[in-house]
């Protein structure tokens, strides 16, 4: 029965990650909507590494009023393989990403050292406003550009870049905006709940993907640092922002606005109710389905 439910759980996750990118009100609490789609997740993992000791389990204690593990090693090892094999897949994803993204981003800090302005010019007037206030981005890269672009490099290094067309194009206030969404990505590490997103995407069977589920978290991330620049500049320059970069294109690697839904992204600025309930009551959900197969689990080793 506990592999029965640690079963169900695994397969009501992995039809949930299809399902989830329907509901359009995930944008309403964006923060608590990310945090779903790790729970759901994380029990879909726990319940699938979980699933074969448990089923070994249930198989040696049947008929036995008093289990014995112990009498059974060799069946047991055979569960604990098993999830070990779950579990080393999703490490050389874990690794693989990981290191193809740390690659890519070093590659690319170096390439923008070599773009970047002279730092003897004067910066764009948007920038030492920004300094001004005593909050400058991480090692921001202005590059001399006609395309307004814009994006962060994450890591331990991590680094602003904007074309200088943004201050053109946008004015002191727009180019605050800007640099205010990129160092929320920063200081919120979006980057580690899309890098968690890929890797689970990637260890899962082609077949059993869901493309749409990425692309819902991207959203979210950027609907999170449109909210941090908010708090700096008003809605107004925000939405001129988002307007201007919708299709600014940014590196492998990097955080970029461009590609992320643009009417949505506006249509939740220019929401200003409040979602008290339903990020309580999404955050709740979260905490249950990560428990889930947890209790599941602890009930089949009591052997009730």
């Amino acid at each position: 029965m506990p592999a029965l439910l640690l079963l169900l759980i695994a397969a009501a996750c992995l039809l949930t990650t299809h399902l989830l990118p329907r509901w359009r009100g995930q944008v309403r609490s964006p923060g608590a909507s990310l945090l779903l789609w790790q729970a759901v997740s994380v029990a879909a993992i726990l319940a699938g590494v979980l699933l074969a000791p448990v089923a070994v389990l249930g198989f040696v204690r049947e008929g036995r009023e008093l289990p014995d593990p112990a009498a059974h090693l060799p069946m047991l090892l055979v569960g604990i393989v098993v999830s070990g094999v779950l579990l080393g897949r999703l490490a050389v994803r874990g690794h693989r990403v990981g290191t193809a993204l740390r690659t890519s981003r070093r590659q690319h800090r170096e390439l923008i050292d070599l773009l970047a302005v002279d730092p003897g010019v004067e910066p764009p007037l948007g920038v030492r406003r920004w300094r001004a206030l005593g909050s400058p981005p991480h090692s921001l890269t202005v590059l001399a550009h006609p395309t307004p672009t814009a994006y962060c490099v994450p890591g331990l290094r991590s680094r602003v870049v904007v074309s200088d067309a943004i201050g053109e194009q946008l004015g002191p206030v727009g180019l605050q905006a800007v640099l205010a969404h990129e160092v929320t990505h920063l200081r919120q590490r979006h980057d580690l709940i899309l890098e968690f997103f890929t890797v689970l995407h990637t260890a899962v069977p082609t077949a059993l993907r869901s493309d749409r589920g990425l692309g819902r978290g991207r959203l979210l991330v950027e609907i999170l640092a449109d909210r941090g620049a908010e708090q700096v500049v008003g809605r107004a320059p925000v939405a001129r922002a988002i307007v201007l970069l919708a299709d600014a294109p940014h590196p492998s690697g990097a955080m970029g606005g461009g590609g992320a839904p643009a009417v949505a992204r506006l249509e939740r600025l220019a929401d200003t109710r409040s979602y008290t309930a339903q990020t309580v009551i999404v955050t709740a959900v979260s905490a249950v389905l990560v428990a889930l197969p947890l209790a599941v689990t602890a009930w089949a080793l009591a052997g009730r």
